[in-house]
This record gives C-alpha cells, sequence and structure tokens, in this order.
C-alpha cells in the first residue's frame, strides 16, 4: 500500500517536505521542484500523473492533452539524507494529478493535486481576518465550494494571547521549526474556509472565476505584526538604513516599532522569540518555501507600522527591500507583490493620526517596486474600529490587479491614481491615471476632499482636457480643476485619518490619498 503525503514513521527513511500534501497546488509554467528525505545513496523516482478518470471541473480542463502523458524525474539521496528532483514545467490544469515519490519498495502518494497559481499571502489581523468573521460571510456559504481554490492555512503559536504571559509550552512552541502548526493543503468548501483569511479567498476566488485557473493561497499572516518580521535578519544587516532593526534584544530596540515591543514584552518573560521578533515569520514560514515556485505575494499590513512618524517615513524603503529579499531568495526578479493601502479611522479612539501620511507611503511604493500594485480602501474605513469587516471589496479590488497584470484582462485594475498637477493662469489642473474612460463622484454630490495646504478644504470640478500618458494623447480626458490665485506648492487629497473624499473614476473605484507637488505648466 502506498503511504499517503505525509509518510509514517515506518517510513522514515523516505519523505517530502511538508508542504506537499493531498489537494495542493503545484506552480504552473515553472519546473516543478520537489524534495525531502531518504536513506543516502538510495534512488528516489518522483512520477506526475494526471488521473483521467475524474475533472474537479465541468468545463474542459486548460491543458487536457499536456495532462494526459506522465513525467518524471530521478535523484539520487545525497549524504546529509536530502534529496531533490526538478519536474518539467506544466501548463495549468483543472484535472486532479497524482504525484508518486518512490524509493526501494517506500512510496508515497500525494493526491488530488491541481496546476495553477500559488499565492503567498502574509501581512496583519486585516489579512488573517477569518471568512467566519466577514461582513458576507452568510452568503458566501453558498458558493464556497470551490473545487479549484485550494488553501494551506496553518496556525500558529501564541494566537490570540494578548496582554499577558505566553506559557512555557507556547513559549517552547515560538522556536522557527516550531511556530507553525502542522497543517495539509484543504480544498475550499463550507467548512474549511470558515478560518481562512477573507481577503485571500475573495482575492483567489475572484481569480478563479474569471480564469478558470486553479489557485492555492499559502496563509503566513499574523495579527499584529510588524512589517519587520516578514523580512530576514540577512537582509536588514545588509542595508545601513535598517541594520538597527536586526541589533538585540528586539523587545529594547529603538528602530523597532513601539507598540510591538509592547505587545512583545507583555508576551515575553523568558527567551525573544515572537511572532513579532525581526525575522522571526520570516525563518518559520517563508524560508523553508523558496525552494518551491510560486507565482507572488500579496499583503495587507501597516498598522502597527504607522504610529510613529520615523516609522511612517521609512516604510516605503522597507517594502522595497522586503519585496528585493523575496525575489532574491524565490530567484524569480518580477514575483508580483499587490498589496492592500490602510483604509481610514479616526484618532480619537486610535492611534491612527498619521494614516493618512502613511497611506501616501504606501501609494509610493508602486513607484519604487516594479511589478506592484496597491488596492485602495479608504471608502470602508470605520471611525473607531482598525478591522472593517468588508473584505469581499478588498479581496476583489486586490484581484483587479492581478487579472489585469498577471492574467491579461482588460479590467481596470486601480481607481485614480495621480499623475500631474500643473498650474496656469489661476488654474490647477490634476491629472490621473485609470481614469482614460472619466471620472466622477461615488456619491453624485460635488467633489470632498481636496485641499492646497493639507487642512482647509477647497472647492474642485471636474473638466474635460488633454491628457498625455508616455506617448499616448487623449484631448477628451477628464482632470480636476480647482481655481486659485496664485501657484500652491502641493495639491492634496483626502488628507486626514478619517477620510470623506469622493472622487471615483467609472468602475467606481476610490482615488488613493495623495500629496503631491505642482508644476508650473508650459506653455504650448
Amino acid at each position: 500500500m502506498p503511504l499517503m503525503a505525509q509518510s509514517s514513521s515506518e517510513a522514515d527513511f523516505l519523505s517530502v517536505n511538508k508542504i506537499f500534501t493531498n489537494h495542493m497546488v503545484l506552480q504552473r509554467d515553472q519546473p516543478i521542484h520537489i524534495w525531502g528525505k531518504g536513506l543516502p545513496g538510495a534512488t528516489v523516482r518522483v512520477e506526475l500523473t494526471a488521473r483521467r478518470d475524474v475533472s474537479v471541473n465541468l468545463a474542459a480542463s486548460l491543458s487536457d492533452a499536456a495532462a494526459s502523458r506522465q513525467v518524471s524525474a530521478v535523484a539520487r539521496v545525497k549524504g546529509d539524507s536530502t534529496w531533490s528532483v526538478y519536474l518539467p514545467a506544466q501548463s495549468a490544469s483543472t484535472m486532479p494529478h497524482d504525484v508518486k515519490i518512490i524509493s526501494d519498495k517506500k512510496n508515497i502518494l500525494i493526491s488530488n493535486v491541481l496546476l495553477g497559481d500559488i499565492w503567498i499571502c502574509i501581512g496583519q489581523s486585516n489579512m488573517e481576518w477569518p471568512m467566519q468573521r466577514e461582513m458576507y460571510y452568510r452568503e458566501a456559504m453558498a458558493t464556497a465550494n470551490q473545487p479549484l481554490l485550494r488553501f494551506y492555512n496553518p496556525t500558529y503559536a501564541g494566537k490570540n494571547v494578548f496582554n499577558q504571559y505566553f506559557s512555557d509550552s507556547v513559549l517552547q512552541m515560538m522556536q522557527p521549526e516550531k511556530f507553525f502548526a502542522p497543517t495539509s493543503w484543504q480544498v475550499s468548501d463550507s467548512n474549511s474556509f470558515r478560518t481562512m483569511s477573507a481577503v485571500a479567498y475573495y482575492y483567489g476566488k475572484s481569480i478563479i472565476e474569471n480564469t478558470q485557473v486553479p489557485i492555492g493561497l499559502i496563509n503566513l499572516s499574523i495579527a499584529g505584526a510588524p512589517l519587520e518580521t516578514f523580512i530576514g535578519v540577512d537582509a536588514l544587516k545588509s542595508d545601513e538604513r535598517f541594520a538597527a532593526k536586526a541589533i538585540e534584544p528586539w523587545l529594547t530596540n529603538p528602530a523597532i516599532p513601539v507598540w510591538v515591543k509592547e505587545r512583545g514584552n507583555q508576551n515575553l518573560r523568558a527567551g525573544t522569540n515572537h511572532p513579532f521578533k525581526p525575522g522571526h515569520v520570516y525563518e518559520a514560514g517563508l524560508k523553508p518555501l523558496f525552494p518551491l515556485a510560486i507565482k507572488g505575494m500579496i499583503n495587507y499590513q501597516g498598522e502597527s507600522n504607522a504610529q510613529e512618524l520615523e516609522r511612517v517615513w521609512e516604510y516605503g524603503a522597507l517594502t522595497q527591500l522586503m519585496v528585493q529579499n523575496f525575489r532574491g531568495r524565490f530567484q524569480q526578479p518580477m514575483l508580483p507583490y499587490f498589496f492592500v493601502q490602510l483604509s481610514s479611522i479616526d484618532s480619537v479612539k486610535y492611534k491612527g493620526q498619521y494614516w493618512h501620511l502613511f497611506r501616501d507611503e504606501q501609494r509610493k511604493i508602486m513607484e519604487r517596486v516594479s511589478y506592484s500594485g496597491m488596492a485602495v480602501c479608504t471608502d470602508y474605513g470605520l471611525k473607531d474600529n482598525v478591522h472593517p469587516t468588508n473584505k469581499k471589496m478588498v479581496g476583489e479590488r486586490l484581484a483587479r490587479w492581478a487579472l489585469n497584470k498577471e492574467y491579461g484582462l482588460s479590467i481596470v485594475p486601480s481607481g485614480p491614481l495621480p499623475l500631474r498637477a500643473e498650474y496656469a493662469n489661476g488654474q490647477l489642473q490634476i491629472t490621473f491615471n485609470h481614469a482614460i474612460d472619466g471620472l466622477a463622484t461615488a456619491d453624485g454630490k460635488p467633489l470632498r476632499g481636496f485641499s492646497l495646504d493639507g487642512i482647509h478644504e477647497v472647492s474642485a470640478r471636474i473638466q474635460k482636457g488633454r491628457l498625455q500618458i508616455g506617448k499616448a494623447v487623449s484631448s477628451g480626458a477628464e482632470m480636476i480643476v480647482i481655481d486659485c490665485e496664485k501657484q500652491p506648492e502641493y495639491i492634496y487629497y483626502d488628507w486626514k485619518p478619517y477620510t470623506d473624499g469622493n472622487l471615483v473614476n467609472r468602475e467606481q473605484l476610490p482615488t488613493s490619498t495623495f500629496k503631491i507637488k505642482v508644476h508650473l505648466k508650459k506653455q504650448q
């Protein structure tokens, strides 16, 4: 009898890495790397075979012809007991496959495997937020059975332990190799999707509905996590701007966000390992995945890095370092990185007084990081709650970037993003990207949200004009016009923590918070 994906104690001389389990997705269009351990000197054969007798989708397989043949690879176990093989790249397929790993008389069977795209999901509580607490959870139950959508959704040590010390057993689980609990891939259904990240679920579901490409989601989000925990310590040390973040003890390190250290000190009476420690989730969850081929990364994070000005101003460069780190370690220099901009919140009950500055720094990440995109969600923020429960809108807006940039769909990926502000003859004109089909107000009322000083709102209007993006020129494009007697230094939009700006494009997607310099318009 073949062993199932997680080998038993009788097969200690043959094992496969824990990421490989039944119901998983293997990355399409890239060589398929599979690795494990065995008896030194032994031969290991890995076979990938389509199961022609069954399909998880009523539609034809995306690549039935390619799926009809078996592919295999052979390796010899090294002296350190490790083995590794690469199978040839395969096209996407909705047809279930079996992976069989054979060495002497022992074998491991991994079944119901699809070929599609793997997205790694990181972030803090708004990414972790589960479907069972999401606004549209009850409605979503009806369509939760998504055979092309697969989750790898481990829980982690110390989850939901606040304002108290970790127990001895939790402290022992803080070691990176024990931090994430053992789990296996699951097919999306009304049971498995309950604890899955709601943002990630809606993201994957939207891609499948539009492309029929199988999607695998690996969820490594951690409530409260600062960005630093997702970045390797070596990467931090290698950058003189952020080397101080790697200095121990991190619990008293002035380069770490204050709130993050407060939480760490509440939990730790011994040791330094903690979900918020710089590099911890990187070591525990991301580093073990680097040999795996993936499609890209999505992230919803920032609240823990937005409470002090120094942390706000560094966030764009810190994100750039993180993405460079991922791309180097995954050996994918064009690895897509799509992220969610913080929403909006009042600063009366929450320390969100810098959120507008932070959102603008997030907007600039798209200029720093190639192959990136940002979902704007300021219109769904709550005045006194950092956890808006409408994650459906967030996940679907995030998916727009992927559908446009990675799946080639003719879909508007974003709300208006500012291109340029120019002043001439008593008028300030602001042009936007992602507004080629026109601008509007979300509520049909006069425009709100514009300011010349970041404090006092000014009247603005939508007007047709001439827009140039690269070499393309549109004479009928719409822009924002503001009457003012003299040239201002900057133009601001939604420049406060809790926003009420109402500028959208024809897709009803909101405009990002921004502060941009005003230029004197060259006379034609």
